[in-house]
């Protein structure tokens, strides 16, 4: 069994949206599998932006990250859930991956390159949107979702990186739902 960090990256904290519940279910599946599970809701966390690539590079890490810090150090898998806003992820979860994945915790440069310090996790980007997510892929060549997954998830040593994109949310029906909530469930049952 593996040890499974969920972070809701939706920036509402009051809860109760559609990416609240895919990670209620992908966690009721996992723990239900055997699985440990660990949660971070970002909306709940005070996280400053970085304003400068020196503060990006040389300043302390937050006091607030520590226990998220912790989460992924003890993770072997990560699921992480948003909403597409502007084609991308929510400001509120940029800001606290950039704040959380910095060099001498996730990466550092060596030799003219890159060593990743968070090899051997893998990730679930659970991804929903209003526009169907076929058009997501294929017009808009899913640039948001690449971006986390392969930019900054990949960068530091995630491997693999999997990814859901359910698209038409506010259209989807109750029948369409319960699917991805139990396809939610068994993602998390397989620690995928």
């Amino acid at each position: 069994m593996a040890t499974i960090l969920i972070i809701q990256g939706h920036p509402d904290p009051g809860g109760g949206h559609l990416c609240h519940a895919l990670a209620d279910a992908y966690a009721a599946g996992a723990q239900a599998a055997g699985h440990v599970v660990l949660r971070l809701d970002v909306a709940r966390l005070d996280i400053p932006l970085l304003h400068s690539q020196h503060d990006f590079l040389h300043a302390p890490p937050l006091h607030a990250l520590a226990s998220a810090r912790a989460a992924l150090v003890e993770a072997e898998h990560v699921a992480l859930f948003f909403p597409l806003w502007l084609g991308g992820m929510p400001a509120v979860l940029k800001g606290f991956l950039e704040q959380l994945l910095r060099p001498g915790f996730a990466f550092d440069y060596v030799n003219g390159g890159t060593r990743m310090l968070l090899q051997g996790r893998s990730a679930r980007v659970v991804v929903t949107m209003g526009m169907p997510a076929l058009v997501f892929r294929l017009w808009y060549l899913g640039a948001g979702l690449s971006a986390l997954t392969r930019n900054i998830l990949g960068f530091v040593g995630f491997s693999p990186v999997r990814a859901t994109v359910l698209g038409g949310v506010e259209a989807a029906g109750e029948a369409k739902r319960e699917r991805w909530l139990s396809r939610m469930d068994a993602l998390g049952r397989a620690g995928r």
